[in-house]
This record gives structure tokens, C-alpha cells and sequence, in this order.
């Protein structure tokens, strides 16, 4: 049987995940298993607002980076504290529709611009 958390304690454990992000917090689109970082991109303070059954809507987009760090395939993506910082959430899905993370292209190339039109991010059940 899977683990099942009430929407009260989603919003709490999302809600945390607002409050470790701090104030430097970074979205960082790599590819397959975050071998290669592509995208950095600052986020904002706080980085969103937690609704619903713990969905955290990322706030403040489109937000991108100006120069893409390496050339690749984006396939996931996390958030860590800062740059080089902590990872408080890794996993997310990345994609132009459907996924967590939306990017406006699904082909990264060091130095083009790279922006994420918005990020959704969903407490699993």
C-alpha cells in the first residue's frame, strides 16, 4: 500500500520547501540525471505560493538565464538553495507542456537564452 498524506500535511511539507529555499534560491535544468547543468536560473523571494493539496506554483515567470551554461537534451531539474547550494527538491520533470518544469525549447545551447515559462510542482500523494 502506498503512503498517503493528508492535504493538510502536503501543504506543510510544500510550505517547507518554500521556507529552505531562502532567499537565493536557483532552478537548475540539466540533463538525464543532472549529469550536465544547462540552465541556471535565479528564482524569486520566496520562490512561490503553496494551494490546494500541496501544489507549489513557482512565481514570478517567464525568469530565464541570459546564457546557457552547456549544450544538451533538457531532461530534469531541480531547485537548490543557491548556486552550488543544497538540494531542496530534485526530480522535476521538464518539457515545452505537461511537465513541472515548461521551457521554451527542449534544446539547450551553451550561451542561447533559456527561459522557463512557468513550474508547477505537485506533492505526490
Amino acid at each position: 500500500m502506498p503512503v498517503v498524506y493528508p492535504n493538510a500535511v502536503k501543504v506543510a511539507r510544500m510550505n517547507a520547501v518554500v521556507t529552505q529555499a531562502g532567499t537565493t534560491a536557483v532552478l537548475e535544468i540539466g540533463t538525464t540525471g543532472m549529469a550536465t547543468v544547462l540552465a541556471t536560473i535565479a528564482l524569486g523571494n520566496p520562490i512561490g505560493t503553496v494551494a490546494g493539496a500541496g501544489v507549489l506554483t513557482l512565481s514570478g515567470f517567464p525568469r530565464s538565464d541570459t546564457s546557457g551554461d552547456a549544450t544538451g537534451t533538457p531532461a530534469a531539474a531541480r531547485i537548490r538553495t543557491a548556486t552550488g547550494g543544497t538540494d531542496i527538491i530534485t526530480g522535476l520533470t521538464v518539457g515545452t507542456s505537461g511537465t513541472d518544469v515548461v521551457l521554451d525549447s527542449t534544446s539547450i545551447t551553451a550561451g542561447q537564452t533559456v527561459t522557463i515559462n512557468s513550474a508547477v510542482i505537485t506533492h505526490a500523494a
